[in-house]
C-alpha cells in the first residue's frame, strides 16, 4: 500500500513560482508512474503531468507544458512539481497520485493511490 503526502502549496502572484512535493512511502516505486492532477472549484479533476519513476520519462498537459516541470528524488522517494509563470487559472487543489506503469497515465481513474491534496492559489 503506497501512501502519498503532498506539501508546498500556498499563495503566489501571477507570474510567480511554487514547488510542490509528494513524499511516497509503503512500497517500492520502481515500476510506478507518479501523476499530478488538479481540481478547481466546480470543475472535474484534470491531469497536470506524470513521471515514470524508473527512467524519469515525463508527460505534461498542454496547459502547463513549458511552465511546469516534474522531477523525482530517488533517495527521498519524493516527486516534485515545479510550477513557474503561474496564472490565476492554475488555482486549484493539487493532488499527487501513483499507479503501476505504463497504462493510461493521464487518466485519474487509473490511479489507485492518492494524496490528500494541497491548495494552490494564484492571484492576478
Amino acid at each position: 500500500q503506497v501512501q502519498l503526502v503532498e506539501s508546498g502549496g500556498g499563495f503566489a502572484q501571477a507570474g510567480g513560482s511554487l514547488r510542490l512535493s509528494c513524499a511516497a512511502s509503503g512500497g517500492t516505486l520502481t515500476n510506478y508512474a507518479m501523476g499530478w492532477f488538479r481540481q478547481a472549484p466546480g470543475k472535474e479533476r484534470e491531469f497536470v503531468g506524470a513521471i515514470r519513476w524508473s527512467g524519469g520519462s515525463t508527460w505534461y498537459a498542454d496547459s502547463v507544458k513549458g511552465r511546469f516541470t516534474i522531477s523525482r528524488e530517488n533517495a527521498q522517494n519524493t516527486v516534485y512539481l515545479q510550477m513557474s509563470a503561474l496564472k490565476p487559472e492554475d488555482t486549484a487543489i493539487y493532488y499527487c497520485a501513483a499507479k503501476l506503469f505504463p497504462q493510461r497515465v493521464g487518466f485519474a481513474d487509473a490511479y489507485p493511490y492518492w494524496g490528500q491534496g494541497t491548495q494552490v492559489t494564484v492571484s492576478s
